[in-house]
């Protein structure tokens, strides 16, 4: 099971707006001094967005917990954001090739593939293994 800290920002309607409190990625790295990669660290962590989390307990603002998700549903969406559309694009680009004959019949198969792609992605993109707990508590406190 992967874990983070989260914050809660707002909450609203059964949904917490939640920014992770911990240090991760680059940021976390004890080589960062010598790495050029955690440039892009510093550049991006200043811009963190809260993220919405299906909350039906009394979270309040201010109020940190624990977000948990299983490594199997972290897997499944990142075949489903990536490799379905890269796929689907292959897929497409060699279609509109063999039945139209050209470059753009291949660039616009392409397009239609990753667009159906992400159009998939999306249609199952609904986590249900996501849960928020609180840091000194074991039993999960919502689900999505």
């Amino acid at each position: 099971m992967i874990e983070t800290r989260v914050r809660i920002v707002s909450t609203s309607a059964g949904t917490a707006w939640v920014e992770a409190t911990e240090a991760g990625g680059c940021s976390a790295c004890q080589s960062k001094s010598s790495c050029g990669v955690s440039g892009l660290g510093r550049f991006f962590s200043s811009r963190r967005q809260p993220v919405a989390v299906a909350c039906d307990a009394d979270a309040r603002p201010g109020q940190e917990l624990t977000l948990a998700v299983e490594e199997g549903d972290l897997l499944r969406a990142g075949l489903l954001a990536y490799l379905l559309p890269a796929l689907l694009a292959v897929l497409g680009a060699s279609l509109g090739d063999h039945f139209w004959r050209g470059d753009a019949a291949s660039a616009l198969g392409a397009l239609a593939g990753v667009v159906l792609g992400l159009a998939i992605a999306r249609l199952f993109s609904r986590t249900r293994g996501l849960r928020a707990r609180s840091p000194n508590s074991a039993s999960p406190i919502s689900t999505t």
